[in-house]
């Protein structure tokens, strides 16, 4: 039988709060464990929630930027479990009225079509605390520090039908927080993360099959491998006779399977109830048109802006805008050095792009100011550097922490420009390789590039290119 897979996905985002959802406790990442954890966030009898009102802020914010609905009341319920990261007993979160309902983006699927994608819901919650397995022998520690860190939870509808769809969208959300600086879309830290739910039907029917959860996704890569061991485990299942067992499971990235964790819970098993120390959250239609007005500019429109003010083609747009710190640096480094957009864009997408991924480094770690960047791309301009020699200059800047100009005068790089000097040397390439001068004047007009190579090998790549090509096609044109 063939099988249609459904996927949908839950994101866990930490918002970018200075404070805990319901307390005054720091959210700093990598402090000692069970210092950031206060009565509140530990459920001690009489202490009081009291909700962070810009962890709301943020939540309009990402409705707004997904087209969603905003609720104008929505009420926060008690998530009953015992679990022992999660002191009180119970998660505080959003039930039946989610503060963000009904809400979309669109996707570009493998065939280069784009795909919408629902969002059925986004809700706030308070992270639990974290257990730490590996840090003594036959024993697990408690590390609470998490209990009541702000998350938003976005729920999408079970619209995306391969692993690579599931990737695809996710990375669209991370894009989004990232761009709204709502999350910062750690991955390695927790701060963003995701549970798949993955099911099999045959294929040209509507009932969804019995799926299976996928619990604590922290990777692009894990997303999709994840989820593609998961189809084909299931698909394997079925196609034997049995049945699917509706589960919560976990990720062997090592084994790269995945494994039971737990039978999967039912709604109803966690007795849901309106929480009784939070009034319902009550949102003021002018206060979500004043957060819609200070909404900043979101990829798509960013792209438009490239192509139409910047000049520059649409990949290139696409590729620059596909993160915000490498859009900031395309914006700051074009402000300096504005006489050639497409320039910038090229070098930053083929040199920078290039040192970033071969040192795995982030745009902040990088070294290279936009402005010392722009600067190096005036030296080519202006004819101190070629191309090829600024390549290296980069490299320097990089791993040296020096300017441009420092680089390039301390090692004798300026490039060369005087006629008379590249003329004599022209003439000796001509004098020493006549067969291929020769081969030229018979017509094969490839030979020029070995010329050209080596009158730039006698000056150590430092001529002037385009007066090496013009006075090398004058001379060898009155040879």
């Amino acid at each position: 039988m063939e099988w249609e897979v459904v996927i949908g996905l839950e994101i866990h985002a930490q918002l970018a709060c200075k404070s805990k959802i319901f307390s005054g406790s720091s959210t700093n990442f990598g402090i000692e464990q069970n210092t950031q954890a206060s009565l509140i966030d530990l459920g001690y009898p009489g202490v009081l929630p009291v909700l962070n009102q810009e962890a709301v802020v943020m939540a309009i914010k990402f409705g707004l930027a997904v087209n969603a609905q905003i609720a104008e009341r929505s009420i926060f319920a008690r998530k009953n479990y015992f679990y022992p990261d999660l002191p009180k007993g119970y998660q505080i979160s959003q039930y039946e009225l989610p503060i963000v309902f009904n809400g979309s983006l669109e996707i570009q699927t493998q065939n280069g079509l784009q795909k919408r994608i629902g969002i059925t819901r986004a809700h706030l919650e308070e992270d639990a605390g974290k257990s730490i397995h590996d840090k003594f022998e036959q024993e697990t520690a408690i590390d609470l520090n998490r209990a009541g860190i702000p998350l938003l939870e976005i729920v999408s509808e079970p619209e995306m039908n391969s692993p690579k769809e599931a990737t695809a969208y996710m990375h669209k959300i991370h894009q989004i927080v990232k761009y709204l600086e709502i999350c910062d879309g750690n991955m390695q830290e927790g701060s963003f993360r995701c549970d798949a739910n993955v099911s099999l039907r045959p294929k040209a029917t509507s009932k969804l099959g019995t799926r299976t959860e996928i619990k604590n996704l922290n990777s692009f890569k894990f997303v999709e491998k994840a989820i593609a061991y998961e189809i084909a485990r299931q698909e394997e299942l079925l196609n034997e006779g049995k049945e699917i067992t509706q589960e919560t499971r976990l990720y062997d990235s090592d084994m790269d399977e995945t494994r039971t964790m737990r039978t999967k819970e039912e709604e109803n098993d966690y007795r849901y109830f309106p929480d009784p120390d939070l009034l319902p959250l009550e949102i003021d239609k002018s206060m979500i048109e004043q957060i819609r007005s200070q909404l900043p500019e979101l990829f798509e429109a960013k792209v438009q802006r490239y192509v139409r003010d910047y000049g520059i083609k649409e990949n290139d747009a696409v590729k620059i805008a596909d993160t915000i710190e490498l859009a900031r640096y395309f914006e700051k480094v074009t402000a300096v050095f504005n006489s050639d957009n497409k320039l910038v864009a090229n070098w930053i997408l083929t040199e920078l792009l290039f040192v970033l991924n071969r040192d795995g480094l982030s745009i902040d770690q990088l070294g290279v100011s936009p402005e010392s960047f722009a600067q190096l791309l005036q030296r080519i301009t202006d004819g101190t550097i070629s191309g090829k020699i600024a390549k290296d200059v980069f490299d320097s800047m990089v791993h040296e922490k020096k300017e441009v100009d420092v680089i390039i005068q301390s090692r004798g790089l300026e490039q060369i420009s005087d006629v008379g000097e590249i003329e004599s040397i022209i003439v000796e390439v001509l004098e020493t390789f006549p067969d291929q001068l020769q081969e030229y004047l018979d017509g094969k007009e490839k030979i020029l590039g070995f010329f050209v190579g080596q009158v730039m090998q006698r000056t150590q790549g430092r001529a002037n290119p385009s007066i090496v090509n013009e006075i090398l096609k004058e001379k060898i044109k009155n040879n």
